[in-house]
């Protein structure tokens, strides 16, 4: 209990317990990560989202209030968050730059096999968070626990399990959780500066003729630039400072302007693409199966908020009501993704870019749809950047004396912004920067982990040999999406299809 009260007043006021240096407990080295997470689930912020990211908040109380196996009860706190509030959050969590991916996605697929595969991944995955809750729910009423991560759950989930091995390793559950996590979101980053490069150099191209007539069908570059490398390195300097910012309510507003932008793009997109849909015999039922593993990733992408499930369930105050919000919020999502990508591979067909942003006309109403939604993935970039901030850099702070703390955490951010930046440049295509991505650690976290979570967890109290095999063949099916999409992601990016390289001339 001594060392748990050392840890907690370590955490809370950062600095050490008299005669003792800072962070040099062994009995708080090995909990740095999980305490960086307790304290962003602790902080007092209720508007922390983004396109995919999502708040990660718990009541404040302890275990203490625990007496008995039968005190714990799915209730939130009174300041909790509404169903109208969650379902928002929900909304936010799932919609960010993987949306305007996707009617590349349904080229890779086919006009009718995309949009089915895409419903099918998204029921899919709906199911798979479906099953992390209900997994979550049963280690915090096994463990009397008011609050369990995605990372606390998979830990547990390894405890309960049958294997004598995985018994004995259970805690690498919890690392291997922040590991995607962190893949997954310094992905997102260099996303974000690939798009940011796509979107500015096609406006600063094209502004000496930029008009106010919207009749033209696409963008046209007009005047030389410099290449989207040169672009993205110099965005650098601007995203350092804006990562400089560590405080989750002055984000907050950031993350509201954000959301307001992209909300405005998107409606003036779907304007746009409704009107002049032109014949569609001539576009591909089903695509070439080489192509379809590119799809899986940037539709996986697209679909990677299984993150954002349990903190949002926690923070309500009905909890009992979140499978409802989950289901409806999750079909809205699917909706728009149906809706806009493939009424966009309609609207553009072959010619269809990487981002549909790219695919809009040469005059000013459309050039400011690339700019509102650039501004918004820009002030975005430093909420995706705050999860992996949170893992890596209070560890690293823990192994150097206080007067040096705040230099090594500023020199930390920035040089996790230059490590985006370094890959977005030596990938500066959009489309395989998703599609990889979405392969590698969406994959992992969406699909493959939860169903083998469910069977872990309740193997031991007797399974269905059905439900065994569904879970089973939805970890294989993102397994194998795992594999091929990111062998078909590298490989495009080693050998580009002539395709490919036609597209990036023309952008």
């Amino acid at each position: 209990m001594s060392r748990l009260r050392r840890c907690a007043r370590r955490g809370q006021d950062g600095k050490a317990v008299k005669g003792e240096r800072r962070n040099k407990d062994p009995a708080c080295r090995g909990g740095t990560a999980t305490m960086s997470t307790r304290r962003l689930r602790s902080e007092d912020y209720n508007d922390y989202s983004s396109t995919e990211a999502s708040p990660d908040g718990s009541p404040p109380e302890g275990l203490s209030n625990f007496s008995s196996p039968s005190s714990y009860q799915r209730f939130g706190e009174a300041n909790g968050t509404t169903w109208f509030q969650t379902l928002i959050h929900l909304l936010k969590g799932n919609i960010g730059t993987g949306l305007l991916g996707l009617p590349l996605a349904i080229k890779n697929a086919g006009i009718v096999m995309g949009p089915l595969s895409l419903l099918g991944i998204g029921i899919i995955a709906v199911h798979c968070m479906q099953m992390l809750v209900k997994c979550a729910h049963h280690f915090c009423n096994k463990h009397q626990k008011r609050f369990v991560d995605y990372g606390d759950a998979v830990m547990h989930g390894l405890e309960a399990s049958p294997v004598a091995w995985l018994r004995a390793h259970s805690i690498w559950g919890r690392y291997l959780i922040g590991f995607f996590l962190i893949i997954t979101q310094l992905g997102f980053c260099c996303v974000y500066f690939v798009f940011l490069a796509d979107n500015l150099r096609q406006v600063i191209s094209a502004a000496n003729g930029t008009t106010n007539d919207c009749s033209a069908n696409e963008t046209s570059l007009l005047a030389p630039t410099m290449s989207s490398q040169l672009y993205i390195l110099s965005l650098l300097p601007f995203v350092i400072l804006l990562v400089f910012i560590q405080n989750l309510k002055f984000l907050s507003i950031f993350s509201m302007l954000a959301n307001l932008l992209m909300l405005s793009s998107l409606i003036m997109i779907y304007q746009y693409i409704v009107r002049g849909i032109p014949d569609p015999s001539h576009l591909p039922l089903v695509s070439q199966w080489k192509t379809y593993p590119l799809f899986f990733g940037t539709a996986i992408f697209a679909f990677e908020g299984i993150g954002v499930v349990l903190p949002l369930e926690n923070k309500m105050k009905t909890p009992h009501h979140f499978p409802i919000i989950l289901y409806v919020g999750m079909a809205i999502v699917s909706t728009l993704y149906l809706s806009l990508g493939t009424l966009g591979y309609l609207r553009f067909g072959e010619n269809i870019q990487a981002s549909i942003t790219l695919n809009l006309p040469n005059c000013w109403l459309y050039q400011s749809v690339k700019l509102l939604y650039s501004i918004g993935i820009f002030f975005t970039y430093a909420l995706q950047f705050y999860v992996p901030a949170e893992i890596i850099i209070p560890t690293a702070i823990a192994q150097v004396p206080e007067r040096w703390a705040l230099w090594c955490n500023l020199l930390l951010r920035a040089s996790l912004v230059c490590v985006t930046c370094l890959l977005a440049i030596l990938i500066p295509r959009l489309g395989i920067v998703i599609s990889l991505v979405g392969s590698i650690s969406s994959s992992a976290l969406a699909l493959i982990i939860p169903p083998l979570l469910h069977i872990a967890t309740y193997y031991s109290d007797g399974m269905h040999p059905l439900t065994i095999a569904k879970d089973i063949l939805i970890s294989f099916i993102g397994f194998a999406g795992f594999v091929v999409g990111t062998y078909e992601s590298l490989f495009e990016l080693i050998v580009p299809t002539p395709t490919a390289v036609n597209a990036t001339r023309a952008l």
